[in-house]
């Protein structure tokens, strides 16, 4: 083979590479899926919405059935607005609920939507009526060392031996 076929050869190897890349990226910026396909929206008022993004996944039952659109924040009732698109193939009750989740104990936020036993479906535009913000880690943590901070000191010791300060 001539050094004229070993380069090209090359070049189209560092070409697939970067295609691969590209590729990764998208996949790991949950880019992937860039059409959109046939959707409808729906919305959900939250008191927190968390760490949740846009592109975030709508899941039910661990399948991904959409992704959050926009986030936004109500001026009347200072909740967050999340609106979603969800593939028009999956059709939820009017009675749903919809939850901010998080995937493992520190991973990505998403919304979990939970169908309900209406007859009736929500319709394009509609609000989810049911909704679980976020919970916040930090919240947790704060929560407990509060209650932490103001039990009592072991029965029978002194506050001082115990080494309890109030």
């Amino acid at each position: 083979m001539n050094k004229k076929g070993i380069e090209i050869l090359v070049g189209g190897f560092v070409l697939l590479g970067m295609v691969g890349l590209v590729f990764l990226a998208l996949k790991a910026a949950n880019l992937g899926s860039v059409g959109g396909g046939d959707t409808y929206t729906l919305k959900a008022n939250f008191d927190n919405v968390g760490g949740l993004k846009v592109r975030a996944p709508v899941r039910t039952a661990g399948v991904t059935v959409g992704r959050v659109t926009d986030i936004d924040l109500d001026g009347k009732t200072y909740l967050g607005v999340v609106t979603m698109e969800v593939a028009r193939s999956y059709q939820f009750p009017k009675d749903s609920a919809a939850k901010i989740l998080t995937a493992g104990l520190l991973g990505d936020q998403y919304i979990g939507l939970e169908p309900g036993g209406d007859d009736a479906n929500l319709s394009p535009g509609d609000t989810v009526p049911q909704t679980q913000s976020a919970v916040v880690l930090e919240n947790l943590i704060g929560q407990f060392l509060s209650s932490k901070a103001e039990e009592p000191a072991a029965a029978g010791a002194p506050a001082a031996a115990s080494g309890a300060v109030k």
